[in-house]
């Protein structure tokens, strides 16, 4: 039997996505490249553990959740974190931004400065704009601030993401418009920290770099992995921790977070998509049988 992989997650660097695994190892991952692999026969998926420690119980967890956390685990995973609001004694400086994943679909967010633009990269930010800088408690008040006055999220389903994806304004002058408003609003709000630094209007665009700009619009998702199945097709574009494959049956989006605790195989020759793939949220057809 093949040795088994095991999925440490999706990783943006400057070059692009990258697999990670358990071990250290990494595989770039580029346009064309064929993705093919299999889930062990008989396998279950297995919690992953929290900040670097194997989970004590070695639960056993549900296939169709990103997070491949038991309970326990999640929650020492989200202690001391600046994401679940728990961590306010961070002394390094942040930046608050609007982030924009298609019409009508707008947040604000904080990300540390030494991040850069990976904290965008891992959501799948179609464009973004910086909207500050400085201390962590200072940017966490503005981001609070743009909630309350321009009823701005700092969430949004990703769900709700890939359902854009499919629909996106053709220039980078269009897809920059929403956020072009919400900053000019922003700047111009009383109560701004007198410690956080405004920034200028600056979008980036992320079509290029996620390879959205020709692709045909995904026509299905993948549920979840099942034991014994199969993932396989043709890397066309990928988004946050979404790569979009192109297979015989159309684009189908595969959430990488779906890989974390399971076995890993390399596909046989032929396989196809033996996986449950659902219908994209918005989309008209129901697929639920699509593979």
């Amino acid at each position: 039997m093949a040795q088994a992989w095991h999925c440490s997650g999706l990783r943006w660097s400057a070059d692009g996505p990258v697999l990670r695994w358990d071990g250290g190892r990494q595989s770039a991952l580029t346009w064309g490249k064929r993705v093919a692999f299999g889930i062990v026969e008989g396998g279950v998926r297995t919690c992953v553990g929290a900040r670097g420690n194997a989970c004590p119980l070695g639960a056993v967890v549900p296939g169709r959740g990103t997070g491949a956390r038991c309970e326990e685990c999640a929650r020492l995973d989200r202690a001391h974190s600046v994401a679940a609001d728990t961590l306010a004694d961070d002394p390094r400086p942040y930046r608050v931004y609007l982030a924009w994943f298609g019409p009508g679909m707008a947040k604000v967010g904080i990300t540390a400065v030494r991040r850069g633009r990976a904290r965008l990269l891992e959501q799948g930010a179609v464009c973004f704009t910086w909207l500050g800088s400085g201390p962590l408690m200072a940017a966490r008040r503005t981001e609070e601030l743009l909630r309350a006055a321009s009823r701005v999220p700092d969430r949004i389903p990703y769900a709700d993401k890939r359902a854009a994806r499919a629909a996106l304004p053709a220039t980078r002058e269009e897809r920059a418009a929403e956020i072009a408003g919400l900053h000019a609003r922003a700047v111009a709000l009383s109560g701004w920290p007198e410690s956080l630094a405004p920034a200028p209007f600056e979008p980036v665009d992320h079509v290029e770099m996620f390879g959205l700009a020709e692709v045909p619009a995904a026509v299905g998702e993948v549920r979840e992995l099942v034991a014994g199945g199969a993932v396989c097709g043709e890397l066309v574009a990928a988004a946050g921790p979404d790569l979009h494959l192109l297979t015989d049956r159309g684009v189908v989006v595969l959430d990488t977070r779906l890989l974390a605790g399971w076995g890993l195989v390399p596909a046989a020759a032929g396989r196809e998509f033996e996986v449950p793939v659902r219908a994209l949220k918005g989309t008209a057809a129901a697929q639920d049988g699509l593979f």
